[in-house]
């Protein structure tokens, strides 16, 4: 009997395709939400992880923050971004980490801006100084010519590494190695170029400069101080006692009784990215319910369309009655009818949400990020089990009400 009571069901969606599209409308539009943001999720995470592992895996961050505030606050967001200057982190600083018996290598670093020519070519570049070890650490890779080594950084030799970016529109096809640059009002000899790396949390590595930290706190921007320090560690999982020695060796050496009022934070990249997991994860979530939301909406599109083709097929069901239809078969013609365009509506769903998937995919790669494509298997089954019970929760009530129809009064609406 629910067979047939299915195959009614088919006939009258057929009938009526206007309204079964109409009805369609907002469980696709719930069911691609969630499988775009899964999707899209998934590869966000997969996104933030290599950005963070570029950096160098198993590293320890050190980076000057505020005082009073937390490292990943508002407060001290616009502090920065504010222009905020914290001078108290230095290349000693990066030393005494360096003597941790879990580091083996270590680099300190600031940044800056400035002017770059070569010949008639003038444009403006960052500048990213650091040490030495950075080349051993971080994953940029020098295809022309050699990184600077201690003794050049130590004696604020001029030399610079370009990115291939920048190599390009000061050179063109002249081979910038050994040549020189003028980085202000000083003349820098260029000895490597670092291979093509993209951005990375909105770095250009490609149009960066870099050069010695000690030649850029020194001769370009007359400062003693760096914004950041990266370690790396020998044995991970060791990470969160050698992030709490840290943090007890720069407090001592800037003489620090308060944790609320350090002026420094410390994260290795492990910690970096299960935080990021959390925030992604909790986005996802969000999203997720927005777009159920959408599913709620079509839902309750459904239920008032089928209240309706109650009401337009009350003779037909006082006349099913009439002739020995039962209740229940009554009841799942309607449920079908619910059930079929929500399930309808999760199928085409989920195909425009591997679609836009892809197509969101092609975009972000095509703009430099390294963006997977992936579709989210547990996303196709969330997405179809909802459909399912969006249908038989928001087909329910016109159903039984449909199923309950005294047959002499339904005969009377003819």
């Amino acid at each position: 009997m629910r067979f047939l009571s299915f195959n009614i069901a088919k006939q009258n969606l057929r009938k009526n395709r206007s309204r079964t599209v109409l009805s369609l409308l907002g469980v696709v539009i719930g069911i691609t939400s969630v499988i775009v943001v899964l999707s899209a999720g998934n590869a966000i995470e997969n996104f933030i992880i290599a950005e963070i592992e570029s950096f160098g895996s198993g590293t320890i961050e050190v980076e000057v923050k505020t005082p009073s505030t937390s490292q990943a606050s508002v407060e001290n967001a616009f502090s920065m971004i504010g222009g905020a200057a914290i001078t108290t982190m230095t290349l000693d600083d990066a030393d005494e980490i360096g003597k941790h018996p879990n580091i083996s290598q270590y680099y300190g670093g600031v940044m800056g801006q400035e002017a770059i020519s070569y010949s008639s070519e003038l444009t403006k570049a960052f500048l990213f100084g650091v040490s030495a070890d950075f080349i051993n650490i971080d994953q940029t890779e020098v295809v022309s010519g050699r990184f600077f080594t201690k003794e050049e950084d130590n004696s604020l030799t001029k030399v610079a590494v370009l990115g291939p970016k920048l190599a390009d529109k000061l050179f063109g096809q002249t081979d910038p190695v050994d040549n020189f640059v003028k980085l202000g009002k000083e003349r820098f000899k260029v000895i490597g170029v670092t291979e093509e790396r993209g951005a990375t949390f909105g770095f250009d590595w490609d149009n960066m400069a870099i050069v010695p930290v000690q030649t850029l706190q020194k001769r370009i921007l007359g400062i003693d101080y760096i914004s950041f320090i990266f370690a790396q560690m020998i044995d991970t999982e060791l990470g969160d006692q050698t992030v709490a020695d840290m943090e007890w060796i720069m407090r001592d050496a800037h003489e620090i009784d308060d944790p609320d009022k350090d002026d420094f934070a410390v994260v290795s990249m492990e910690q970096a990215a299960e935080m990021m997991d959390v925030v992604v994860n909790g986005i996802q979530i969000l999203l997720i319910l927005l777009g159920s939301i959408s599913l709620v909406v079509g839902g309750v599109g459904i239920m008032n369309i089928m209240y309706v083709s109650v009401t337009e097929r009350t003779y037909e069901i006082g006349l099913r009655k009439a002739v020995g239809a039962k209740s229940s078969v009554i009841m799942w013609q309607f449920l079908w009818e619910s059930v079929i365009i929500t399930l309808i509506g999760g199928i085409i769903g989920i195909i425009i949400g591997i679609i836009l998937s892809f197509l969101i995919s092609v975009g972000a790669n095509s703009q430099g990020f390294n963006w997977d494509f992936s579709v989210s298997y547990f996303g196709m089954f969330l997405a179809t089990l909802m459909s399912i019970v969006v249908g038989l929760v928001f087909g329910l009530y016109p159903a039984k009400k449909a199923a309950g129809l005294d047959p002499i009064e339904a005969l009377r609406h003819e």
